[in-house]
């Protein structure tokens, strides 16, 4: 399922330090929407700082970087103190976003299957149009590949 070239699925939600962000009212900003399983773990600590690092070059093209797990908002307040980050994290506890955005995925550990989040990332435009995704992401060179796609757009 390739959200390529179709309007961002709007949402509000939850995110870390008590506001709420609304997809729609982030515009004309460009924005990398990542969905990761969950905080504070070895992949996602380093995805998650590696947007930290690169924030400076992602705000002067213009994008704001979210990131959206199921965790709850106190959880990512510890995440955000623990590690410093800079980025927006945004909690979808229901997993109404993460299913709109076909990244709620049956997933399978030791043989055993479970529903998870696929680490994901979607880069939309000023319009409120995905015009890049990317799936099952690996995070190594990951944040340099979206910072790559942000720049030409």
């Amino acid at each position: 399922m390739s959200l390529i070239g179709q309007a961002a699925p709007d949402f509000t939600l939850p995110r870390d330090g008590g506001d709420t962000i609304t997809l729609s009212a982030l515009k004309p900003k460009n924005v990398v929407l990542y969905f990761y399983p969950k905080d504070d773990t070895p992949g996602c600590t380093k995805e998650a700082i590696g947007f930290t690092e690169a924030l400076a070059e992602f705000e002067a093209a213009d994008t704001l970087v979210i990131g959206v797990s199921k965790d709850p908002v106190a959880k990512h307040d510890k995440f955000v103190a623990k590690h410093e980050l800079g980025v927006m994290l945004v909690s979808d506890e229901d997993s109404d976003v993460c299913e709109r955005f076909g990244v709620w995925v049956e997933k399978s550990m030791y043989g055993k299957k479970y529903m998870g989040i696929e680490r994901a990332t979607f880069l939309i435009d000023g319009t409120g149009t995905v015009v890049q995704e990317w799936r099952k992401v690996k995070v190594p060179g990951h944040v340099e590949a979206v910072l790559d796609a942000v720049k030409a757009l």
